[in-house]
């Protein structure tokens, strides 16, 4: 006996042997010129996608703080914000749906007890809080201006007849700073 192994072969025909060989050298050289295209070819965009224009890739990439977020001067004179401004901040939230217990906007009936409360009562319950409301609405930042043309707003949609608070002149503060 012999120690001699046979094995038998995937190809078995010419036919197949011709195949092989062709394969062995087309794919690696299909695979190059691929790869050679890929690196030296420049970037296109689809058809009607514009998500590689300047103006695109600028959006994407500016800073997040640029957005929603205005600056303001600290040392800058406070402009107080108008009754409806104020509202639609801070007062809105509750008195827009009745949350907590607070009189809706343009509500009469519930208006109606704390305006024959009178005005300065109204004003100091919004300044300083009361119940379920907290102090200025929730917004330290206000001033007593502000939080009292809100309420006047607020009352005066219900039937109430308060006016506006008058601001005072910050012209003495100014002249004792020269």
């Amino acid at each position: 006996m012999s120690d001699a192994h046979h094995e038998e072969s995937a190809i078995k025909t010419p036919k197949q042997l011709i195949l092989a060989i062709l394969a062995g050298f087309l794919v690696p050289i299909i695979c190059i010129v691929l790869l050679v295209l890929y690196v030296t070819n420049e970037k296109t965009m689809g058809a009607g996608s514009d998500g590689l224009t300047q103006e695109a890739v600028a959006q994407r990439i500016k800073p997040v703080a640029d957005v929603g977020f205005t600056l303001k001067d600290a040392n800058a004179p406070k402009v107080l914000k108008t009754g409806e401004e104020v509202y639609k901040m801070a007062c809105a939230a509750c008195h827009a749906t009745g949350a907590a217990g607070a009189p809706k906007f343009g509500d009469a009936g519930a208006w109606g007890a704390r305006i024959a409360q009178g005005y300065s009562t109204i004003v100091k319950h919004a300044v300083e809080g009361i119940r379920g409301m907290p102090a200025k609405g929730g917004n330290p930042d206000l001033d007593e201006v502000e939080v009292a043309r809100a309420v006047v707003l607020m009352t005066n949609s219900a039937g109430g007849k308060f006016s506006e608070p008058v601001v005072k002149a910050a012209a003495p503060a100014a002249e004792a700073a020269k």
